[in-house]
């Protein structure tokens, strides 16, 4: 069998005809809202527990950031709860994810794991749409 390269047409955007959007931020500049983000790092660096506590937060409408010493308000004024869609390729719904989400005090009923059992997920996975 030979390596076949798929044949697809060049497309070029010209930048000229690229409509500026303002990008609005849940943590600038590494979160904005609205997007499917990536939190990449070595085991045990505690990205998990991170995004689980953020999830938190978001879910009850809670700044994300908390005061700091010296501060007299949050950085950020609490919002509306908001659902969130959280994805995981290496733990377990029911004994890691939930259980740290319960631990974090999050709203359970606002968070969303888009079912992979009978199809996996890719990056390239029109469900991410």
């Amino acid at each position: 069998m030979q390596n076949r390269k798929l044949k697809t047409e060049l497309r070029l955007i010209n930048m000229e005809n690229v409509a500026v959007e303002q990008v609005e931020w849940l943590l600038y500049p590494f979160i904005p809202y609205g997007k499917v983000i990536i939190i990449q790092g070595d085991p045990g660096e505690g990205k998990t527990t991170m995004v689980l506590q953020l999830i938190a937060k978001l879910t009850k409408g809670e700044p994300v950031l908390p005061v700091m010493d010296g501060e007299e308000e949050p950085v950020e004024q609490a919002g509306e709860p908001v659902n969130v869609i959280y994805q995981t390729a290496k733990d377990g719904l029911v004994d890691t994810i939930k259980p740290r989400l319960l631990a974090a005090g999050a709203d359970c009923s606002k968070v969303l794991v888009i079912d992979d059992s009978e199809q996996s997920l890719t990056m390239l996975d029109e469900r991410l749409e």
